[in-house]
């Protein structure tokens, strides 16, 4: 039996040539959005039918022009400055999105962290999500952060081993805000 060889995995900004592997995705019932899972995905669908150009556009956004953010419970809050990468072996693996707050490492309270991450199931298990971790970490440092913190849900174990994989501490458990339904959360630190 000949040994596997696992593509090289690397960040891409998004790019309309590459829309078609995204919109696959979305319409197989993965989402970018861990929260809002499936309405997450119908809505970039129909952004994306209405301005394929303006829907890629939006996902660079390190000014924080975009419009405000919806939260699960349909709430607006202030948008962040951000962008997110797409994982890439050759075609479309997930995607992994930073955000943070200029001139400081706080986030507001409405913010879970500044990385999230969503591996498309057809690849998951495959160490994926710790390689885009570890590859988003320099471009964080580069904005002059000194650490990024990330949440998850104590059952979600794997999500736990990619931060650990890349030098996460576990900080606490905690209450999510109330927009979050108050479930309890961990919140790692990987320090830059």
């Amino acid at each position: 039996m000949k040994p596997s060889i696992e593509p090289p995995v690397s960040l891409m900004r998004p790019m309309l040539g590459a829309l078609p592997g995204y919109v696959a995705a979305l319409r197989r019932d993965w989402s970018p959005d861990n929260i809002r899972g499936r309405a997450a995905s119908e809505e970039q669908l129909r952004r994306i039918d209405e301005d394929a150009s303006g829907f890629v556009a939006s996902l660079h956004d390190p000014a924080a022009r975009g419009a405000p953010i919806e939260m699960p419970d349909g709430s607006l809050l202030p948008r962040l400055p951000g962008y997110v990468r797409w994982v890439w072996d050759g075609e479309f693996c997930g995607s992994i999105s930073l955000r943070w707050q200029p001139g400081t490492s706080s986030l507001p309270e409405y913010v879970l962290g500044h990385v999230g991450y969503a591996i498309v199931p057809w690849k998951r298990g495959c160490g994926y999500a710790t390689r885009a971790l570890a590859l988003l970490l320099p471009e964080a440092r580069a904005h002059g952060l000194p650490h990024i913190d990330l949440t998850t849900d104590p059952a979600n174990i794997t999500s736990q081993k990619v931060i650990l994989a890349n030098g996460g501490r576990l900080l606490e458990r905690f209450r999510k805000p109330e927009v979050y339904g108050c479930a309890e959360g961990l919140r790692f630190r990987i320090d830059l």
